[in-house]
């Protein structure tokens, strides 16, 4: 598997067709040997793409960002949430775990002095078909594969 360095454009579709979100992605590299992502069935999808070239990659929810996990919805005390802010619903907040380690939840429910919080990616669940334009496309120098696998060990100590 050779590591490449691509620039494309991505249309994101849930399996019904609808258009979940569209994007210019420069300069990604794939993925380095060893290297775990949570889009692998993507990244996969991605190798020896060539400039030009069109693919349409589809990701069962598993393979995407897992199934919807309920156990991953808690409650929290509101004033440890937001302090002196107001909350919002489907806004996206970083509260510590039990651990320390910081976490993004998602509003779902406000009660009263408690809130609802979604710790599950909002694309939990759902089959997903990544349909891919390359701009640019070229082999990873030795540097940058060396980079991309420093930035992932720096992430796995956090």
């Amino acid at each position: 598997m050779s590591i490449q360095v691509i620039s494309f454009n991505c249309v994101l579709k849930n399996k019904a067709g609808q258009i979940l979100s569209s994007t210019f992605n420069r300069e990604v590299i794939t993925s380095a040997d060893g290297q775990e992502t949570i889009l692998s069935g993507l990244v996969e999808g991605l190798q020896n793409l060539q400039k030009g070239e069109r693919r349409r990659i589809c990701l069962s929810a598993e393979q995407a960002y897992g199934f919807y996990d309920p156990k991953k919805v808690v409650l929290f005390p509101r004033k440890k949430v937001a302090k002196d802010r107001i909350l919002r619903f489907g806004e996206n907040v970083v509260v510590p775990t039990k651990s320390g380690q910081a976490r993004v939840y998602r509003v779902v429910e406000i009660y009263g002095d408690m809130v609802a919080l979604d710790g599950n990616h909002p694309l939990a669940g759902q089959d997903l078909v990544f349909e891919i334009e390359a701009i640019e496309a070229r082999a990873a120098t030795p540097e940058e594969i060396m980079e991309s696998k420093n930035i992932i060990s720096t992430q796995n100590l956090h």
